[in-house]
Order: structure tokens, then C-alpha cells, then sequence
């Protein structure tokens, strides 16, 4: 009785115990023929048969009962025919026709439900579907009775499940088996009829049916009953021929299928087990490969021979090198943080499959049947395989030990694909070596592809598209990128004239901005190989352009080689289209001149001045640039590289020169005076281009901030001359802004710094000053300043590393020092300019 107060799954487990009992005792009973020859009396035997038939009733309407209530209930029906298949002694003929007249009510109470659920039809299905092929006419009969009312409930949810309205007839009006309800099966089936009885049921089935039944019939193959194992495998067999692209969980059945091989079955079993590998192969060459490549590496002999089952599938060998490929998209020994990413059956999160794969391509690529597949994916197989090798070279290197199944797998598909000779040669040039060895890095990759171009192989034109494809998509990985970039550069080399096709020269314009600082040098190198013959090429200006921008990278060796490669170009452009570039290259440079790294800042210095020297016929295109870097220049000659200095040397020079100035005595001398410098520049400046000195100002401002101390030191200086030429031109909020920034200085660490500080603070402290006066004298002030040029006197007298004299502070005014503060230009101003009465000093303080 079902109660509704009970545990559902405890009641199904104690009526199942109840009924286990029953039909052990139940179906253990002699057959009524021998019972009725026991007794004599007539009387008896008809009181003992209609005892024995009440017992049988009795269990049938038990039975009924039950499946009345709930059809989950009929999963009995599955364990009686377990039951049955465990012992033959008891009554299968009777347990079957009660398991048949079940089915029958079940099938004819279904029509009442909307929805249903029964999960045991496919077990069901497969003890029924065995029984159906049994010795005894009997109970074929009974079976097929069974399966027909059984495949009518299947078929009922399967429509039910589609949301379609299922309407059946009489019982035996709509039969799915080819054999209706009624009609007795001959004791031996033909051949012909086992495949059509095999088709029905497997249309009829469900998936997750038709799974069960598979994993049924499967699970009977290692029966002990050598007969019932061979019809299974007989009915696996036809089932997976037509229907095997229904099968679900096909993991779970390959690795069963691999569990049981391992236990050393008979020939037959193997074979028959083999057999249901490649029908599933052919079905779904992807999760069949997927689970074949699952297993712990090195392979060991069972999992090679189910590799060469599923090699034997020819029809599908081009899904199964994709699958691979697929594979080996991953990297080995490669970590899964997040859990949903791991495998069923994997051992831990360590993804080891790709490493498998290429152990497989070593088994599948010689087979015959695979020689068409392998010359169609041969660039994608190609670079796959140079990748994993590079990833297992590089694993070996850091554990020590592993075998390396890409190297043997390339050397497999070179051989297969007709470049023997080209695999004698890498073997002599040792190239398999190279790539074991740290210090070589990539040179294995460039070897292969220089080989390969030597010998033309002919796979070039399927590899090249597959190159630039791949190029365009993008890889997975950025270690995939710089292989990628090396090999099609090598190819290109081989097989093309500089410049290359313009679809090539965007990629590696592209490639100067990737993420991967590798592929970016890579790319730029190739760029700068280009530089004979630039003019040749279309969009010039757009290439120099990406060059430009990858002066901001963040990893150095990229902006080295950046600034290498603009500069090699630029000795080849012609002028015409390097006049249209030059003031975006020499903006360009501005911000390395400021860079944390000493070459890349002597380089930026140097590049820039070469620059002026292409360009002097076009100076005026020039010349706010030049202004604007005449900041850094001047304070990076006190750098603490030799370089930097030299180059600052070297680009000031040419600044002066296009500027119009006259050139300062101390840039030609090893040692020089960094003040008097300043003060020849700062007298220019206020001669020439005084406009720009409040905005040389702003620009020294933002190094009063550096870490360095040399730029603090020598900024605190420039800004207090360039205050002193033009405190007359400053608003007071300006000067209360120069006023915070050099007060932070007064509380500088370095000392040296701390008394510059103080002199620069009385300067700003007395221009500020003046704006206390009246407006009539700050306006006689301005206007006597911008008529009388004052003569700049030495004020820190500061002695830095680079200076004449070893005394960190105080120099020796000479005669000739005051002399070289004014250049020619300023004498002869001195010397022409004529004052207005009203404007004479009659004072020097005045």
C-alpha cells in the first residue's frame, strides 16, 4: 500500500526487497506438469494447479498494484529481468508473460497521463530486446509481446516530450517491431530480421533510452554465458549501425570500453568491444577523440589500439584531425583555477591532452586512409605541432624529464607528407636539439622554416594562406604569436622580393602594436630590413606612424628597437614625404627624452638631432619643437651617463645652430661650465625667442618633481635665469605657483640642492616684490626691461660633476668667464641700441 506519509525512495527500496523475496520463492517453484506428477489423485492436482496458479495471480496482481499507483514502479519489471538473466532455473516463461501483461497495462494507462517519467525503459528495453533472440519460443513470444507495449509507452513519452499529441488505437494497431503483438516468431531469426527489429528500436527509443540500452548490451558482453555476450554484441552492433548518433554519454561508454580491454577479455569480446569504438567514432569523431585523448601520457598499449580502431574509421579522418587540432590548442601542464574547466575523467586539473594528441598523430598520420586528410590540414597540423614542441621543449627544461611526442609526431607528418629529405636535413643541422636548449630559444622554429623554403616544398602556397589567416584571426596564445611571426617571416623571405604584398606589410604593421613585446621587436626588425626600399611603399606614412607609437611601450627592447627602426627608415625616405613627417617624428621623441632608461634617452637625444640635421632646409618647421626640448637638453647635460651627456651635447649643438644662435664655447670642451652655459643659452633666448620663456618655465617646473637629483639640482638653476630674464612678464598668481614649487626644494634632502633652492627663492621672492610698488612704476619697470637688456652675472656658482673645477660649489669668476656671457648678438645690441634720454640709469642699482 502506498502511503503518502512514507519516504518514496525508502517504500520503493523495502517493496523491491519484499518482491525480490517473492519472485526468488515464487518462480523457484517446480512447472505445474511436474507438480501435477507427484500426486495421483485427480482431485489433488486440480486443487495444487489452482493453488499454483493463485500464487502466480497473486504476484501479477502485486504487481499491477503497484504500477497502478506509479509508473516509476515499473523499474521492477527491469530488476525481474536481471533477475531472470542471473539464474535460468527459474520460470522465465511465466515471469515473462507476467512482465508482458505489466507492460500491457502500463501501455493503456499512459494515455490518461500528460507527462510521465519512467527512467528504466531502456534497461528494460535491453533485457527484452536479448530475451527476444532466446532459444525458447515461448518466451520470444512473451519478449516481443513486452517490447511491443514497452516501445509503445517509449514512444508515447518521446511525443509527449516533443509536445506532440499521441494517439494510439487498439493494442496492436500501431506495432513498432515487425512482429505484432500475437503472432509467434519462428525459434531462429534471420539475420535481416535482427537488423530491422534493431532499427525499430533504436527509432523508437529516446536518446537517454537508446544510451541505456547500450550501456545494457555493452555491460553484457563480459556475461560469463559466452552465448548471451554474442548476442549482445550482435545487437550493439546493429543498434550503433543506425543509430549511434542518438547515443548519449559516449565518455562513459568509451571509457568502460577502455576499463574492460584493459581486463584482458577473449578475442571475440575485443573485437566485438573494437567494433562499438569505431561505430562511435563514425557517429561522434569529436567526444570519441576527446575521451581517447584523456588518459595518462605515455599511452599505454590498450589505448593504442583503440587510437588505431578509430584511425580505421576513413570517412571521418578529417573530424578527427580537426578534434586534434582543437587539442593542441592547449598547452601542456597548463592549470584549470576555474573547476568547470576541468575534465570528467581527468586525473587532476593538469591539462596533459595535447601532449596525448601528439603521441596519437604518431599512431593515426602514417595510416593509409588518413593520407588525404593529412595533406588537406598540413599547414594547420604544421604549426600545431611546432608549438607543442616549443611548449614541451620548455616543460623538459624546467622538470628535467618528459618525452617529447611533438618532435616524433613533426617528424611523422614530414615523412608522410613526401619531405623525407627535408627531415634528413633538420636532423643533420641538429635542429631537434636546438630546441631542447635555453640559450636557442626560437632558432629551431626559424631553422624548420628556412629548411622547409629550401627544399620548396610544396605545401608553401596552403601554408602561406593558412599563415595569413591565422595572422589576421589572431592565436590563442602570444607564445603562439612570435612562432607565427618567425616562420612567416622566414617564408616571405625566402619566396618574395622586398617590399612584400601590402595584405603582408599590414600584418606586421599590426604586429608593432601587439601585446606581446616579442612579436612587437620581431615585427619591427623585419620593418627596418625594409628601409632600401621604402619608397616603394604604398601607405609609407601610415607604417612609420604605428612605428611612432610603439615609442610608448611599456617594455624597453621594444622602444629601442622602435627608435632603431624610424631612424634606419629615415635615412632612406625621401624628403618630400619626410618634411610631411617630421614635426609628428620629432614630437615623437620629446617623451623618451625624459625616460627612466639611460639609452633610451641618449638614443631619443641623438635620433632628435639627426633629425634637425636631415630636415635644416625646413627649420621653420621645426623650430617650436626645438624650443620645446630645449628644457630637457639642458638639464640632462648634468645625466650620470656618459651617453646621455653626449648626446645632449650633440643634439644642443645642432638646436643652437638652427636656432641662429652663436655656438657657446663650453659644448666643444670636455669639461665645461654648466652655469655659464645656462646664462648663454638664457641670453639668447631673451634676445631671439623671448616669447617662449615663461612657457620654458612651465616646462622646468614639472622636473623640480624628478627623483633624480642631478635634474633637481639643474632645474632649480634654469628656472631661476629664466626668471631673472623675464620676472617682468610673470602674473603674481604665476609667481606664487614658482614660489610653492621651489619652496618644496628649501626642504630638499640633498644639500647641495637645499642652498641652490634658497637663491632661486630670493629671486622669485624679489620679482614678487615689485608687485607691491605702485602700478606706475611696475609699468616703467616693464616697459625700461623690454628696452635695456641686462647683463646676466653668474649667481649659484655651481660646480656640478661635469664642471671645470672639483669643488662641489663656488667657482672663480675670471675675466674671460664675464666675457663669454655675452655673445656677439648681444654686443652689438650693446653697441647700436640707442636709449631715450628719459630711460638712462643714472645708477647701477637703478
Amino acid at each position: 500500500i502506498s502511503s503518502s506519509f512514507v519516504d518514496p525512495l525508502l517504500q520503493f527500496e523495502s517493496q523491491l526487497k519484499i518482491i525480490e523475496l517473492s519472485f526468488k520463492m515464487v518462480f523457484a517453484m517446480p512447472s505445474i506438469d511436474k507438480v501435477k506428477e507427484m500426486r495421483d489423485n485427480e482431485d489433488d492436482k486440480d486443487d495444487l494447479e489452482n493453488l499454483y496458479q493463485n500464487i502466480l495471480n497473486t504476484f501479477e496482481d502485486t504487481l499491477l498494484i503497484l504500477v497502478s499507483k506509479d509508473l516509476y514502479k515499473l523499474q521492477i519489471l527491469k530488476e525481474m529481468a536481471v533477475w531472470m538473466s542471473e539464474d535460468s532455473s527459474y520460470l522465465q516463461e511465466r515471469a515473462m508473460v507476467i512482465i508482458s501483461r505489466v507492460l500491457s497495462f502500463a501501455c493503456g494507462k499512459v494515455r490518461r497521463y500528460a507527462s510521465f517519467d519512467i527512467p528504466c525503459l531502456g534497461i528494460l528495453a535491453a533485457e527484452l530486446f536479448l530475451l527476444c533472440f532466446h532459444t525458447d519460443p515461448s518466451i520470444i513470444q512473451q519478449a516481443s509481446s513486452g517490447m511491443y507495449h514497452l516501445l509503445c509507452i517509449a514512444k508515447y513519452q518521446d511525443d509527449i516530450a516533443k509536445n506532440k499529441t499521441a494517439k494510439y488505437g487498439k493494442s496492436g494497431s500501431h506495432c513498432l517491431l515487425p512482429f505484432p503483438c500475437g503472432i509467434e516468431l519462428p525459434p531462429k531469426i534471420s539475420q535481416q530480421e535482427k537488423t530491422k527489429i534493431a532499427q525499430d528500436v533504436g527509432q523508437s527509443l529516446m536518446p537517454s533510452m537508446l544510451t541505456d540500452l547500450v550501456w545494457s548490451l555493452l555491460m553484457r558482453l563480459s556475461a560469463s554465458d559466452y552465448t548471451t555476450a554474442s548476442e549482445a554484441a550482435t545487437l550493439l552492433k546493429l543498434t550503433l549501425e543506425y543509430h549511434a548518433h542518438k547515443v548519449t554519454m559516449m565518455s562513459k561508454i568509451v571509457d568502460a570500453i577502455y576499463k574492460q580491454l584493459c581486463g584482458n577479455p577473449s578475442h571475440i569480446m575485443k573485437q566485438a568491444m573494437l567494433q562499438v569504438i569505431a561505430l562511435l567514432t563514425l557517429a561522434s569523431p569529436k567526444k570519441v577523440i576527446f575521451q581517447l585523448m584523456d588518459y595518462p601520457v605515455p599511452a599505454d598499449n590498450t589505448l593504442i589500439l583503440m587510437w588505431h580502431t578509430a584511425g580505421s574509421v576513413s570517412s571521418v579522418a578529417p573530424h578527427v584531425l580537426k578534434t586534434i587540432l582543437l587539442i593542441l590548442k592547449g598547452k601542456p601542464g597548463e592549470m584549470h583555477d576555474n573547476l568547470m574547466e576541468r575534465r570528467r575523467f581527468s586525473i587532476d586539473a593538469t591539462n596533459m591532452m595535447p601532449m596525448a594528441a601528439s603521441q596519437a598523430l604518431c599512431t593515426l598520420l602514417p595510416v593509409g586512409s588518413y593520407k588525404k586528410a593529412v595533406a588537406q590540414f598540413f599547414p594547420q597540423l604544421l604549426m600545431a605541432l611546432l608549438c607543442q614542441l616549443f611548449y614541451s621543449s620548455n616543460q623538459k627544461l624546467m622538470t628535467g624529464d618528459g618525452p617529447l611526442y611533438a618532435q616524433d609526431a613533426l617528424r611523422v607528418l614530414l615523412n608522410c607528407s613526401g619531405l623525407q629529405q627535408v627531415d634528413t636535413a633538420l636532423e643533420k643541422q641538429n635542429c631537434w636539439t636546438q630546441f631542447s636548449q635555453e640559450l636557442f630559444d626560437h632558432s629551431g622554429v626559424h631553422l624548420v622554416a628556412k629548411t622547409l623554403s629550401e627544399y620548396n616544398f610544396p605545401q608553401f602556397p596552403e601554408t602561406l594562406h593558412y599563415l595569413y589567416k591565422l595572422s589576421v584571426e589572431g592565436p590563442r596564445r602570444s607564445e603562439d604569436s612570435v612562432i607565427t611571426v618567425i616562420f612567416l617571416t622566414q617564408l616571405l623571405n625566402n619566396f618574395f622580393k622586398n617590399p612584400f604584398p601590402e595584405e603582408f606589410l599590414i600584418l606586421f604593421r599590426n604586429w608593432v602594436k601587439d601585446s606581446n613585446p616579442t612579436v612587437s621587436e620581431l615585427s619591427l626588425q623585419k620593418i627596418a630590413h625594409l628601409a632600401p626600399v621604402i619608397n616603394e611603399i604604398e601607405n609609407v606614412c601610415s607604417l612609420l606612424t604605428s612605428i611612432l607609437d610603439a615609442f610608448l611601450s611599456k617594455d624597453k627592447t621594444v622602444t629601442i628597437q622602435a627608435l632603431l627602426t624610424v631612424r634606419k627608415l629615415l635615412d632612406k625616405l625621401d624628403k618630400v614625404t619626410y618634411s610631411s613627417l617630421c614635426t609628428r617624428i620629432a614630437s615623437s621623441y620629446c617623451p623618451l627624452m625624459d625616460h627612466s632608461n639611460g639609452e633610451i634617452r641618449s638614443m631619443a637625444i641623438q635620433h632628435f638631432g639627426e633629425l634637425l640635421r636631415d630636415m635644416s632646409q625646413y627649420t621653420w618647421l621645426l623650430n617650436d619643437v626645438i624650443l620645446r626640448v630645449l628644457v630637457p637638453l639642458i638639464l640632462f647635460l648634468e645625466d650620470t651617463e656618459t651617453k646621455v651627456v653626449k648626446a645632449c651635447k650633440y643634439t644642443l649643438e645642432i638646436c643652437v645652430s638652427e636656432l641662429g644662435w652663436s655656438k657657446p664655447y663650453s659644448l666643444t670642451e670636455e669639461n665645461y661650465n654648466f652655469e655659464l652655459l645656462v646664462i648663454n643659452i638664457c641670453n639668447s633666448l631673451r634676445l631671439s625667442h623671448g616669447r617662449y620663456i615663461r612657457d620654458l618655465i612651465s616646462d622646468t617646473l614639472g622636473f623640480l618633481k624628478s627623483s633624480r637629483a642631478h635634474l633637481r639640482r639643474t632645474s632649480v638653476i634654469l628656472i631661476g635665469y629664466l626668471a631673472k630674464l623675464c620676472g617682468h612678464l610673470l602674473h603674481r598668481d604665476e609667481i606664487e605657483v614658482m614660489l610653492e614649487a621651489v619652496d618644496r626644494m628649501l626642504r630638499d634632502e640633498d644639500p647641495v640642492i637645499k642652498e641652490l633652492a634658497k637663491i632661486t627663492h630670493s629671486i622669485f621672492k624679489e620679482i614678487a616684490d615689485r608687485f607691491t610698488t605702485s602700478n606706475l612704476k611696475q609699468s616703467f619697470r616693464r616697459l625700461f626691461n623690454f628696452i635695456c637688456v641686462k647683463k646676466l652675472k653668474p649667481l649659484y656658482n655651481y660646480n656640478g660633476p661635469n664642471n671645470l673645477t672639483v669643488s662641489p660649489m663656488g667657482i672663480k669668476e675670471t675675466k674671460n668667464d664675464k666675457e663669454s656671457l655675452m655673445d656677439e648678438n648681444y654686443k652689438d645690441i650693446l653697441g647700436k641700441k640707442k636709449f631715450p634720454r628719459a630711460l638712462k640709469c643714472t645708477s647701477e642699482k637703478e
